[in-house]
């Protein structure tokens, strides 16, 4: 196992360098070829099938996962590497990244033997995609608060409810959806379990949700009486909120969390060496982004040990995505920058971060909600 002082303090090793150095190499091929333009927030909206397959191809995808399933054995400092560079250049990796950021360790951890055969090579390879149900209308960042019901019956089971803001799941070949399978909604983290539903399914509809962007990412998924086989069930019955708390460290944590809008900050860094006032905050950001990536190291190292590092998580969440509002106001202040759609370079990443902002400190919990859980962890009451 690695341990957190491991992965935090290690010094690259060469071959980490090297692997490095292919990305960079890759992505500016890429980018020189046309292939994709730089965006912020490209990990939540910018998803395109065919070039995560390419990143599958190249052993990018599922790195971490065993080669009996298809993946590499990488280590989790490499998969780190690969993904700081892919979210530094703004690469659209939204198609694969639910799939192999929580669901795939999920899957090996909780799924069977039959489940791990039947997701996990698609998920290497970049072609199995992967939706989240766990938010419900009316509930707002309380994911215990499910209405959900999962009903168990001799076909299988039977789901009947609505998830909302389910990111990818018009693109998704399966979601996995937190649902209460005992007891009332009263009974909170009791009596809730994890499926996985494959998609399409004729008893769930997805209907889009269209942002502020006039782009669409989100979608209300209805289940009306959605009967499932026996063993789409995920782990254990009844252990669904604790399954979901493990993915919520990985969903919380990574790098996606304060590289969002670096493609900006990167660009604007760029013209900034004539303009001393620019140059400082500059140099304020990236050592606050330096901050955080050591966080979000040792959360890694946590999780890679097996362990549920709730409280740190739900920092770097709560710490990053205020950090990537920052970017966009800072830039917004001093760059005298004008946001435009579509355009390239800094205007366009402006337009980018300026309307994605707005999500950055409610997805994936509020960021009231996460201080509540850092303040429980420390027995602050």
């Amino acid at each position: 196992m690695t341990s957190t002082i491991d992965l935090v303090a290690h010094r690259h090793s060469t071959a980490e360098h090297e692997l490095r150095d292919e990305v960079r190499q890759f992505l500016g091929d890429q980018r020189a070829a046309g292939a994709f333009r730089p965006r912020c927030d490209a990990w939540m909206t910018a998803a395109d099938p065919a070039f995560s397959r390419l990143l599958g191809s190249r052993g990018w995808v599922g790195m971490t996962l065993p080669g009996r399933y298809g993946g590499h054995d990488r280590t989790p400092l490499e998969r780190f590497v690969v993904v700081e560079e892919l979210l530094a250049a703004g690469a659209p990796v939204a198609a694969h990244w639910i799939a192999d950021r929580q669901m795939a360790p999920s899957i090996l951890r909780n799924g069977t033997e039959a489940q791990r055969q039947r997701y996990l090579p698609g998920i290497v390879k970049g072609e199995c995609f992967f939706a989240i149900g766990m938010s419900e209308p009316d509930a707002g960042s309380d994911l215990a608060a499910v209405r959900t019901r999962a009903v168990e019956t001799p076909r299988g089971w039977e789901i009947t409810g609505t998830k909302l803001w389910t990111t990818g799941a018009h693109f998704a070949h399966a979601i996995v959806v937190l649902a209460r399978t005992d007891g009332t909604p009263g009974d909170r983290h009791t009596g809730l379990s994890q499926f996985v539903v494959d998609l399409p399914h004729q008893a769930v509809e997805i209907r889009p949700i269209v942002t502020i962007d006039g782009e669409h990412h989100f979608n209300e998924v209805v289940f009306d009486r959605a009967v499932v086989p026996a063993d789409a069930l995920l782990g254990d019955r009844g252990a669904g909120w604790r399954q979901v708390i493990a993915e919520l460290g990985h969903e919380r944590s990574g790098p996606e969390r304060f590289l969002s809008t670096f493609p900006l900050l990167e660009a604007w860094a760029a013209q900034t060496s004539d303009d001393p006032v620019a140059a400082r905050e500059v140099g304020r950001l990236t050592a606050r982004a330096w901050t955080l990536r050591q966080l979000s190291l040792a959360v890694a190292a946590d999780l890679a040990a097996g362990r549920s590092p709730e409280v740190a998580a739900a920092l770097v969440k709560d710490l990053g995505s205020r950090f990537e509002g920052d970017v966009v106001e800072t830039v917004r202040r001093v760059a005298g920058a004008e946001p435009r759609r579509g355009a390239d370079g800094l205007a366009g990443l402006l337009a980018d971060g300026v309307l994605h902002s707005p999500a950055f400190t409610l997805r994936g919990g509020t960021n009231e909600v996460l201080r509540s859980v850092v303040a429980r962890g420390l027995g602050v009451r």
